[in-house]
């Protein structure tokens, strides 16, 4: 029988979820957004495939929608932040059904927003199910760098860089990064969380209130990938500009030149064993010349470095999303479970 899905959230991450998921060969049962105006759109139709006789439905109506059409598994493709997603991702925990998220934060929220980790890995467990979150990340920033790592010796130290295009994700990723922000907004807004003190900041994440950059998530899973335990970890955060303005069709404006396009963070980890996890991700708007790229390195014996450029990063991300899809359905641990906790992302041959 084909595994049943359901697409929270209809926006441009979802129109190649949906069709990757009936390529697969699975069904979608349900499709739930905010927007009025999509309403009673077939689902198919929005992701520019073949009518599939599943009208979008209004977001409000998804437990009620979940516990009628019992679905396999929720893609939850919205926000950015595991704050934002705490009611969609504590609904399908207390339905008791399997939910995967592109949300970057839900890579790895322990270490970034334990409260939430906690409540939504307590009603997962209680209910036979799991939640976790996966996508471009997953392979190019985790399991990428766990194959290389088997191939060497001995490490001192993990380096990443990667940068994307904010335009290709959605409004809620543009703002996370600074994008249309005025210097000074930036400093006050993002950068200054980085001049706390680490009892301050441990303080903000216990509390539920901590806006992470992608890479501490990173971090999290690939120490907890390799075992390793964290002793420090900090993070800067850095506007990026540009000379000229930049049109943003995502924000709706002409960011002016010199305002901050995005940002650089950068999350450096010590860990126990001596490993040190340095790593960065430049999320911007893009000047006509830049692209995204991917570049890794493993420090010790021997170095390894791989490089990635031009990676098609939205396409990527959804098509991990979906090839995760029986990972999360076959998991024997149930609750709030990482992906770093899985095997290897692996494709999957149409079902």
């Amino acid at each position: 029988m084909a595994i049943k899905v359901v697409q929270y959230g209809c926006g441009k991450m979802s129109k190649y979820t949906i069709r990757y998921v009936i390529e697969k060969g699975y069904k979608l049962v349900g499709a739930y957004d905010i927007d009025a105006s999509k309403f009673g759109v077939d689902a198919g139709e929005f992701a520019g495939i073949k009518k599939l006789g599943v009208k979008i439905n209004d977001a409000k109506n998804l437990r009620d929608g979940l516990l009628t059409k019992k679905p396999d598994i929720v893609i939850v493709t919205t926000r950015s932040l595991i704050g934002e997603l705490e009611d969609v991702l504590s609904i399908c925990a207390e339905c008791g059904v399997n939910a995967i998220t592109t949300c970057e934060e839900a890579f790895f929220p322990e270490n970034s927003n334990p409260t939430i980790f906690k409540k939504v890995d307590k009603l997962a467990r209680q209910n036979g199910c799991v939640i976790t979150g996966a996508g471009y990340q997953d392979v190019f920033w985790g399991n990428l760098i766990a194959v290389l790592a088997g191939a060497t010796h001995k490490i001192t130290k993990i380096k990443g860089r990667t940068s994307y295009n904010v335009e290709d994700y959605g409004i809620a990723l543009a703002e996370a990064h600074g994008a249309g922000m005025s210097l000074d907004e930036f400093d006050k807004k993002i950068a200054s969380v980085d001049r706390m003190s680490k009892q301050k900041r441990q303080k903000l994440i216990n509390s539920g209130q901590y806006s992470p950059s992608y890479m501490w998530n990173t971090n999290g899973w690939l120490a907890d990938r390799f075992g390793w335990t964290i002793t420090e970890q900090t993070q800067e955060c850095v506007p990026q500009t540009y000379k000229k303005a930049l049109n943003s069709k995502t924000l709706g404006m002409k960011i002016p030149a010199g305002y901050a396009t995005g940002m650089s963070a950068v999350v450096t980890s010590k860990t126990k064993e001596g490993i040190v996890i340095e790593t960065e991700c430049v999320g911007k708007v893009y000047a006509p010349d830049e692209f995204d790229s991917n570049e890794w390195t493993i420090y010790g014996e021997p170095d390894t470095t791989v490089v990635i450029n031009r990676p098609a990063t939205v396409e990527l991300t959804c098509a991990t999303i979906v090839n995760r899809i029986p990972d999360v359905i076959n998991c024997a641990k149930k609750g709030y479970i990482p992906t770093s906790q899985m095997p290897i992302c692996e494709f999957n041959h149409k079902k």
